[in-house]
């Protein structure tokens, strides 16, 4: 039986990235979700539209797939504003239910499912509460608050037992990818702004706050990671972080991005993009006709991730943010060892926005 693995959230930054690599692969792969991804050409794989929310919808549809032996969970269901929702109880059930939709039904009868992927982060190690333990590593204790990756990963341990399916959990750092209008993805963000400023005559100056230092992961590598895990023993019933594998500062990466989008660095403008960006969605599609973009509306193309930008850049912070590394080890010494330099890959997606003819370029 051939192996097809259904990518949940597949128009999200990440669950994108996957059907790339598991395509790649030779894999039969069935996408969920509400938009259709943009993978070229879209006719390589199958994609359904489910409302992960209607129980009975859900079950319904999942029904009409076919044999599933893979599942990568990357849906996720976030608040306007991002960080207030991240310790909204209501919230975090919202999310344990849409992974609950996807794997009750696959695992109602006995069936082919073999392994289940899904995503957490680093606010495992509670980076928006406190400062972490550097470099925050998997055998870590949890860290004792709430969050829907516990619910989600305690139902999935339960399952798996059940049912006889081994899992995976990835917790990468920053995802940056090609999607726009998902929840976290600063790519498009920078070219909205960058294009605002050239527009607007204004100094296209870093908007956050004090310097320091961070680490990221390519969407590609958390791909590739996710494929890897589907068919490596070494993988099964394992949380990995990942990550690029080198650190960055956002200052010292300034000219690079401000270059790939030609634009001239300047000096610091700290602003929230949270709050400025969605005041310019006329000036946006003023920008849109005169460079013949795609038309795509301010909010549409934004998502949520104007306000993950806020939270990246540490706009308004009064101090310097406490470090957030993250060891990518254990990843690497169980066999996946890929590593991507993080100022190339800003320049990798921010062109492909550019070339995607999403946002402008030089």
């Amino acid at each position: 039986m051939q192996q097809t693995v259904l990518v949940v959230g597949a128009s999200g930054v990440v669950g994108t990235s996957a059907i790339h690599s598991f395509l790649r692969e030779g894999w039969n792969v069935v996408g969920v979700s509400r938009r259709v991804p943009e993978i070229d050409p879209v006719e390589r794989f199958r994609h359904v539209s489910i409302d992960l929310l209607d129980t009975s919808d859900a079950a319904n549809r999942l029904q009409t797939l076919g044999p599933i032996t893979h599942v990568v969970f990357a849906a996720l269901s976030e608040l306007p504003g991002l960080v207030a929702g991240w310790n909204d109880p209501a919230q975090m059930q919202i999310n344990l239910d849409l992974l609950r939709h996807v794997i009750d039904p696959l695992t109602a009868k006995p069936g082919p499912l073999q392994h289940v992927s899904i995503m957490q982060g680093t606010k495992a190690y509670g980076l928006h509460l406190h400062p972490m333990e550097i470099p925050a590593r998997e055998r870590s204790p949890r860290d004792p608050h709430p969050n829907f990756y516990w619910l989600q990963e305690d139902y999935l341990r339960e399952k798996a037992a059940a049912h006889g399916f081994t899992y995976t959990i990835f917790r990468p750092q920053m995802v940056v990818g090609q999607a726009y209008g998902a929840a976290m993805n600063v790519a498009p963000v920078l070219g909205v702004y960058a294009a605002l400023c050239r527009e607007l005559g204004e100094p296209f100056g870093f908007p956050g706050g004090p310097s320091f230092v961070w680490e990221a992961s390519d969407a590609r590598i958390v791909g590739n990671a996710l494929e890897w895990a589907a068919r490596s023993p070494q993988a099964r019933n394992e949380t990995f972080n990942v990550t690029n594998g080198d650190v960055f500062e956002w200052r010292s990466l300034w000219p690079a991005i401000a270059d790939t989008l030609g634009v001239p660095p300047a000096a610091d403008r700290p602003m929230s993009l949270g709050r400025y960006l969605p005041t310019q969605a006329a000036i946006w599609d003023r920008i849109v006709a005169k460079r013949g973009l795609r038309r795509i509306a301010l909010p549409a193309l934004l998502g949520e991730s104007h306000h993950v930008a806020d939270f990246c850049f540490a706009s308004g912070a009064a101090q310097t943010p406490p470090p957030a590394f993250i060891s990518a080890i254990k990843l690497r010494q169980a066999g996946f060892a890929e590593v991507v330099d993080t100022e190339a890959m800003f320049r990798y997606w921010i062109r492909s926005f550019i070339d995607r003819r999403i946002v402008p370029g030089p």
